[in-house]
């Protein structure tokens, strides 16, 4: 098995992967942009989108720098043992760096692909219909998504194939943890102070629609789709997928040697190869129904993971005279994440699509006004918790059990901690039909305000919102999974930790028990941590929020004939705000998410940092859930009042519906997204550090 041929394989395969997502955006951008006017408005959609991105990253290169040197120096200054490994030095400052450049390029392709795809999605919807409409849009979603997995798995086999040792490549991991942490809290905030003002003074104030051209915020608010719902959710799921197979490379390579790093790699080439099958089987009629065109492609593309994945664990793990049945466990394993993929979608679209029951209640609740619409909404985030949350724990319990018994004698208890880490890895195997999935969203979301800003008859913006209502439940499920994806990374992460951690020579003994005092204090400062960084993105969201109201107030009283449309609104300067306050805004999250873990690990010891990822990872998934369920149940309770319910737009209740979904838009697109990332960040700072700690 220690046939180096194989990384080369799944090294190539992500290669392929980037290649056909570069050639689907060649093919979509032969697509007619429609009108000068539709080309016009999404020129300055892209121009905005790609400032914003360039400024982030300018913003975060010298942090990134920064770190790239102490990891290369460190080495000179940390001294242990004969014979023992620490992970810095040279190599692991360059995997660091490897990681936050392709983080950073999946970005930048996918924002490519999404801003220069909307356009040409409302023009397929005039001059052809739905089926192309659908098509174009889910072609561009499809960039970002094929290009996640395949940087990701390209840059992890490479990496692999060059040091060959898991131990180094782990800060690669890091790398795409720090950028998308970044990327998901200057993103939300970004598109929701753009939001935020584009409502409250828009649609409540001054009584025109969210996209009419005549709101100085709809740019910004455009714009903000594509950083926040495309640019930060791909990054957080390219470092899932990076962060999830190194963890599970570093468990497998204390236990099975070559045969347990290969496994996650070719696992990850299978799910590839699934994802680009399933994308090419999205397809639908003229009066089809596009979701379920979407759930042929995520079915196709799982059940072809499953069968893969059986062929594979018997070629890996099926010598019963060295692996007894336990091949039998790891397939087991790997389909409790396939079944966590599709069942945690279910639950989500459950708690907040517009036509289930909690998000009717929440629209029925508005009629009184927007306080007990608030109350419902908060009640029904918290429910939304329990049912995945328990989803979740059976995903790990069921992979541990079925590993360890299924392992030879004497073996189960280590290698069950195995079977939990493939359950995350075949939940991100198929990371690429799922972003292609959420990135389309974005497209038929701009697509319909460029229609409507461009004048395009009323039945082009009806397919569009067609689109754009499944792109909003396809988009709450990503939200679902990236949660999922997180609980079982940080499980795979934390035993990779303390694993890490035993196997220094100076603290063999290591354990972590509830009756350890330093365990319970790291557990309490992980679970407040959660709180500290949604607090601190919330109020971010909401001074941006005020300086977006204050300035669409002002150019509605100052700027002639806005009104009427014969004066036109300065959108650069709602764009230039947003830019501002998401750039300036982002970076005290970022240090509390990076700072901590360290801050644990060097004053309380190894013991504390191992209980600050409990608490940390416990409190995280629950926040997260809660937070980016209620919010997406306000945001459809108040879509479904504007479809005719209830007296709908213009009505006191649609003011509540309003205000709800004002006050849920932080909280799904900004504060509940980011707990993923922490969470991860939080993990392979730890990893890092881990051997480190173990020897001070």
């Amino acid at each position: 098995m220690g046939n180096m041929i194989l990384a080369y394989i799944a090294a190539s395969v992500g290669l392929l992967s980037l290649s056909y997502a570069l050639f689907i955006l060649y093919s979509v951008q032969k697509e007619s942009m429609g009108t000068a006017s539709m080309r016009e408005i999404s020129e300055a959609i892209q121009e905005g989108a790609i400032a914003y991105m360039n400024r982030q990253y300018k913003t975060l290169a010298p942090i990134a720098l920064v770190i790239f040197v102490i990891l290369w120096v460190a080495e000179y200054f940390i001294h242990t043992q004969p014979g023992s490994h620490l992970p810095v030095g040279p190599a692991s400052a360059i995997s660091f760096i490897v990681g936050a450049l392709c983080s950073a390029l999946a970005g930048y392709i996918g924002m490519t692909s999404t801003t220069r795809s909307n356009a040409r999605t409302a023009e397929a919807a005039r001059s052809h219909g739905l089926e192309k409409a659908l098509k174009v849009s889910f072609q561009a979603g499809s960039v970002m998504g094929l290009s996640v997995a395949g940087l990701g798995l390209l840059g992890v086999s490479a990496l692999f194939i060059i040091f060959k040792s898991p131990v180094i490549i782990n800060s690669f991991a890091f790398g795409a943890s720090l950028i998308a942490f970044f990327a998901r809290i200057g993103g939300g905030i970004f598109t929701k102070a753009a939001d935020v003002g584009a409502d409250l003074v828009g649609k409540v104030e001054a009584g025109i629609p969210e996209d009419d051209p005549r709101n100085p915020a709809t740019i910004a608010d455009n714009v903000g789709d594509n950083v926040g719902d495309t640019a930060g959710m791909g990054a957080d799921l390219f470092e899932s997928y990076a962060a999830t197979n190194i963890a599970a490379m570093l468990i497998g390579n204390a236990l099975f040697g070559f045969a347990g790093i290969i496994f996650p790699l070719l696992l990850g080439a299978i799910g590839l190869i699934a994802s680009i099958i399933g994308t090419l089987n999205v397809r639908v009629k003229e009066n089809g129904n596009p979701q379920k065109a979407l759930n042929t492609g995520l079915y196709t593309t799982n059940i072809i993971t499953a069968i893969g994945a059986f062929f594979l664990c018997f070629y890996i793990f099926g010598n019963k005279g060295e692996y007894g049945n336990v091949a039998i466990g790891m397939f087991v394993s790997v389909v409790l994440g396939l079944i966590v993929n599709v069942l945690v979608g279910y639950l989500t679209e459950y708690y907040t699509s517009n036509s289930m029951h909690p998000t009717i209640m929440i629209a029925d609740a508005s009629q009184s006004g927007a306080a007990t619409n608030v109350i419902y909404g908060l009640s029904v985030g918290m429910e939304s918790v329990f049912l995945p949350v328990l989803l979740f724990a059976g995903a790990i319990y069921g992979s541990y059990s079925t590993v360890y018994y299924s392992a030879p004698a004497g073996q189960g208890l280590q290698w069950a901690i195995y079977g939990i880490a493939l359950s995350a890895s075949g939940m991100l195997s198929t990371a690429g039909i799922i972003v292609a999935m959420d990135s389309f969203g974005p497209v038929a979301d701009n697509a319909g305000g460029i229609a409507e800003m461009a004048g395009l008859p009323p039945e082009v913006r009806q397919k569009t919102d067609c689109l754009d209502s499944v792109g909003n439940t396809t988009a709450a499920i990503s939200k679902g999974f990236a949660v999922g994806s997180a609980a079982l990374t940080a499980m795979a992460l934390f035993s990779a930790y303390v694993s890490s951690v035993k196997g220094s020579m100076q603290v063999s003994n290591f354990s972590v028990s509830l009756t350890d005092p330093k365990v319970l204090v790291g557990i309490l400062i992980g679970g407040a941590v959660p709180f500290l960084v949604s607090a601190k993105t919330m109020h971010a969201v909401g001074e941006a929020a005020f300086e977006m109201v204050t300035e669409v107030r002002r150019q509605f009283k100052t700027i002639p004939g806005i009104m009427e449309g014969t004066g036109k609104p300065d959108y650069a300067r709602c764009v230039d705000i947003a830019t501002r306050a998401a750039i300036s805004k982002m970076i005290l999250p970022g240090i509390i998410a990076v700072g901590m873990p360290i801050l644990v690990g060097f004053v309380l010891g190894p013991q504390s940092l191992a209980g600050f990822l409990v608490g940390l990872t416990t409190v995280g998934v629950i926040l997260a859930l809660f937070l980016s369920n209620a919010g997406g149940a306000w945001d459809n309770a108040k879509k479904y009042i504007e479809e005719g319910a209830f007296g709908g737009k213009g009505t006191k209740t649609h003011a509540a519906a309003v205000i709800g979904d004002t006050i849920g838009d932080p909280c799904k697109d900004t504060s509940g997204p980011a707990m993923n990332p922490l969470i991860k960040v939080a993990g392979t700072i730890s990893l890092i550090i881990a051997p480190i700690l173990a020897v001070l």
